[in-house]
Parts: C-alpha cells; sequence; structure tokens
C-alpha cells in the first residue's frame, strides 16, 4: 500500500504570504489609482466654479444652439431685429413685452437701451435657466405662463409687444385666441416672428421641448388668417421694416408680420 506524502506546512505558508503580498499591492495600486482620479476631478470642478462666477448665467447645449443661426428658433431673430425695430416704431419701443422661448434674453438686451422698459412671458419651463434669468423671474420682470389663456395685464400695458416662435406651435383654435390677445395688450402694435416653411427640419430639434412638432405656415397662410381674423396689419410699418433692414444690412431669418392694436372690445372673428 503506497502512503500519501504529508504536505509541508512551511511550503503552505510560504505560499499564502506570496498570495497575500501580491493581493495587497494590487489593492494598494487600486487605492492610488482611484485617490489620484478623485483628486484631478476635484480640482476641475473648482476651476469651472471659480470661471463661472456666481452670477454668470449657465447656458445648456440645446440653449446654447438655438442662437447659431440653425433656424430652430425665432428668438435669436427678435434680438438681431431690435436696431431695426427702433427705427421703425421709436418711442412704440420704450416699453416692449416679448413672448416666446429664452425671453430672458430678449429682455436683458432691451434693458440695454436707455430709458427702455421690458417684460417678458416665457411659456415653458425655466428649470435649465441661469442667475440672470432667475432674477428677472423673482422680480415679476420675466413670468412663465400658458399664454392659450389670457395674459396676466390690462389692455394697452405695453408700447409694442414682439411675438417669436409660439405660433407655430399652436394650433389654430389657439391662434385665434392668443394672437388677439397679443393685440390686446398693446398700445401701438405687435410684431410676430414665425419660423419659416424651409426650416421645418430644423424645428424638429424642438419636439422635446414643446411637446408637439411646430407647423410652419406660408405667409400666403399668415395673410389670410390675419384677414378672417379681422385683425389688420400694419403696412406702413411693414415698408419701413423693409427700407430699414436694407439700411442696415438685416436679413430676416424667420417671417415677420405687423400688426395693429385693437380695442379688448371689438368681436373677433373665427378663421
Amino acid at each position: 500500500m503506497s502512503r500519501r506524502l504529508p504536505v509541508s506546512s512551511r511550503h503552505l505558508a510560504d505560499g499564502g504570504n506570496i498570495h497575500s503580498a501580491g493581493s495587497l499591492r494590487a489593492k494598494t495600486r487600486s487605492f492610488l489609482v482611484l485617490y489620484g482620479g478623485l483628486l484631478v476631478g476635484g480640482t476641475m470642478l473648482l476651476i469651472i466654479h471659480s470661471l463661472q462666477g456666481s452670477d454668470t448665467p449657465i447656458i445648456d447645449r440645446d440653449a446654447a444652439s438655438k442662437f447659431e443661426g440653425d433656424g430652430a428658433s425665432c428668438t435669436p431673430e427678435v434680438i438681431k431685429a431690435l436696431p431695426v425695430l427702433n427705427k421703425v416704431y421709436g418711442n412704440g419701443m420704450h416699453k416692449v413685452l416679448h413672448v416666446g422661448p429664452d425671453s430672458c434674453s430678449v429682455v436683458a438686451e432691451i434693458l440695454k437701451e436707455e430709458d427702455a422698459e421690458a417684460w417678458g412671458v416665457e411659456p415653458y419651463d425655466l428649470d435649465d435657466a441661469g442667475a440672470n434669468c432667475k432674477r428677472f423671474v423673482r422680480k415679476g420682470i420675466v413670468r412663465v405662463a400658458n399664454i392659450k389663456f389670457p395674459l396676466p395685464y390690462q389692455a394697452r400695458s405695453f408700447s409694442t409687444v414682439l411675438v417669436s416662435d409660439v405660433p407655430d406651435y399652436l394650433s389654430t383654435r389657439y391662434l385665434n385666441k392668443t394672437i388677439p390677445e397679443f393685440a390686446r395688450v398693446a398700445a401701438h402694435g405687435v410684431v410676430i416672428f414665425t419660423g419659416m416653411p424651409s426650416h421645418e427640419r430644423a424645428k424638429v430639434a424642438d419636439l422635446s421641448r414643446f411637446g408637439r412638432p411646430a407647423k410652419l405656415r406660408s405667409s400666403s397662410w399668415w395673410v389670410r388668417f390675419l384677414i378672417q381674423g379681422g385683425l389688420e396689419e400694419n403696412e406702413s410699418a411693414k415698408t419701413k421694416f423693409e427700407l430699414a433692414s436694407r439700411t442696415e444690412s438685416y436679413n430676416p431669418g424667420c417671417q415677420v408680420f405687423h400688426l395693429k392694436s385693437r380695442d379688448n372690445n371689438n368681436d373677433i372673428a373665427q378663421f
């Protein structure tokens, strides 16, 4: 009968020590790598925070893309057109209401003008708004409101009302209510910036934000809608705007319609 040789306890001990030492070294390296990563990450966050400052608005990538001329929004066109609008409407631009997305940017730009007053109605959530925009909201300068309901202002509260984008996301049923409402709160007139049909694809990018795809109507559709809705275009302002645009070398990237203001008691025909 063969006898099984005893296993050396020293051999086992030595092997166990070698294994334990290797495991310890591996854990040490992993800890050093993790610690180094946390240190670098913390340093980067401190640098970013110091560069931004507490009062610098943080603009998310999607919002920033709207100001790159990609046709996804007409709000940048309002800002570009302000010098032209000032020439056309003169004193009519001293007390302005803007209705549309990124209203804080328009209000901030108008307030740069001496003696100018501006308010905004933002029809969408401002969860990602920067510090400056949140300050406008706290002061009541910019309001978040559902424009499908009457605006929270008295008749002729503003000299001019500027509107961008929102008509492109409203059905005809709600346009019959909102467009006259814009005219109600304006003393001098309403200027509407709507997307061009050629920008239909660019507007698809805003589907997640606006909840429905944009419906970009032609200029002939808008003219017919305004006539049948009892809303009158301001032909004089339209002509002046075209002349001033050439003088200022401004080429509109959106359709621009100039409407006359109207009394709150006028009956509105349904389109």
